[in-house]
């Protein structure tokens, strides 16, 4: 055999393995699934909450501000009513002394009139008053899919809701969204 033949025996039997292979690949290619079959979608929901402040207005009411904090009114008319009163008991020392009497009891009981009529002295006022709230909301945060692949049930996460089907490429489902039709 000449040299030539032998070259020509070399390549074409590298050729029959590359296109033998090649063939092998090809067919392997063609009997990989292009798409997987979507067998259940749950939606996933994040729940958010968000503070917000809430408001209202409230009427308070205050005790209103003493102008006699000593009760010197309550206690000097009602000396006098009561110094009167005693001076109407008895004669001579004994209306003496029941004048007195009359004027420190009198004294003490005005004092306490104005007391109480103080205590319920009160005065209305408006105040705004805020706290914050928290509000609770839903948020979708993508789709458990469930899908079956060569015979066998798989799960994956996407952002988007998938149809019947996913795609697969290499063997692996594709879970990036498809493009958009509009594009």
């Amino acid at each position: 055999m000449d040299k030539s033949m032998m070259k020509g025996l070399v390549v074409g039997g590298i050729a029959t393995v590359v296109i033998g292979a090649s063939g092998v690949t090809g067919y392997q290619a063609l009997t990989k699934p292009k798409e997987a079959q979507v067998v259940a979608v749950k939606e996933v929901m994040e729940t958010v909450v968000t503070p917000r402040e809430q408001c209202e207005n409230v009427t308070v009411q205050r005790q209103a501000p003493v102008k006699d904090q000593h009760r010197i009114a309550g206690t000097v008319i009602g000396g006098v009513a009561g110094g009167l009163l005693g001076s109407q008991i008895g004669g001579g020392s004994g209306r003496t002394v029941a004048t007195v009497a009359g004027a420190a009891a009198g004294g003490y009981a005005g004092n306490q009139v104005q007391k109480n009529m103080q205590q319920k002295d009160t005065v209305a006022s408006v105040e705004r008053r805020c706290k914050t709230v928290n509000e609770k909301s839903q948020k979708l945060n993508g789709y458990q899919v469930t899908y079956r692949l060569d015979g066998q049930e798989h799960t994956a996460r996407t952002s988007f809701r998938p149809g019947a089907t996913l795609p697969v490429k290499d063997g692996q489902v594709v879970t990036t969204p498809p493009p958009s039709a509009g594009s």
